[in-house]
């Protein structure tokens, strides 16, 4: 019997309801070619963009509307627009790509640039940029990042945001480990965390396996 059960639902029936692996062919077929060695920082990019406007539509399928009217060549009619004050938190360099099509799923969003690095010796972040206004304008934040490793990026940005004052804030990248989801949620459990695969684990140097490896030298061509 054909499986009906609405896509987000059957995401999160897998296992930790907080998590969302997608499913979907597409998004399978365009991580593949983000995982082949072979892939070229151009063809690499595009197929970056493809799986954020994917991941995208699933993480926000759940946000809540207000009617509006609008007049169609025929007649009024009642339509849509979104409620909450959408914000896209691009976590500098790798977010980039992923927050550029983000915008073109919602062009209305606001964008929060965060500046993060790991510290190669500790694994740790470094925070070098964040020009957050006084007070939060925005009321769900997606954080945005290709990789969840260890979880120290994505930590340290949802620590911001929420100190901030953002009432929901919601991770979207490509692939993490089960250490990064297990720390985020160890700090902040009401993230949900969207992306198109969770891998095996971590190595020695704290690159997730089998991974992509490191998506901000893929995306701009600095893997030398």
């Amino acid at each position: 019997m054909a499986d009906h059960t609405p896509p987000v639902a059957r995401h999160r029936a897998a296992g930790d309801a907080r998590v969302f692996e997608s499913t979907h062919p597409l998004v399978k077929t365009k991580l593949t070619a983000l995982r082949d060695k072979g892939t070229e920082p151009v063809p690499f990019r595009l197929r970056v963009r493809e799986l954020t406007w994917l991941l995208g539509y699933e993480a926000l399928a759940d946000l809540s509307l207000e009617e509006t009217k609008v007049e169609t060549p025929l007649t009024p009619t009642t339509g849509y627009r979104l409620a909450p004050r959408l914000g896209l938190v691009p976590i500098l360099r790798a977010g980039i790509t992923m927050a550029d099509a983000m915008m073109e799923l919602a062009p209305a969003a606001q964008v929060w640039h965060l500046g993060l690095y790991r510290d190669e010796a500790t694994h740790r972040p470094v925070s070098y940029y964040n020009r957050l206004p006084p007070r939060p304008t925005v009321d769900v934040a997606l954080v945005l990042d290709p990789m969840l490793a260890t979880g120290g990026s994505a930590i340290a940005a949802v620590d911001v945001l929420k100190a901030w004052g953002v009432p929901e804030v919601r991770f979207v990248g490509l692939i993490a480990a089960p250490e990064g989801i297990a720390a985020l949620h160890a700090r902040h459990p009401d993230v949900r965390v969207h992306v198109a695969a969770v891998d095996e684990r971590l190595d020695e140097r704290a690159f997730i396996v089998p991974g992509l490896g490191d998506a901000g030298d893929r995306q701009f061509g600095t893997n030398l």
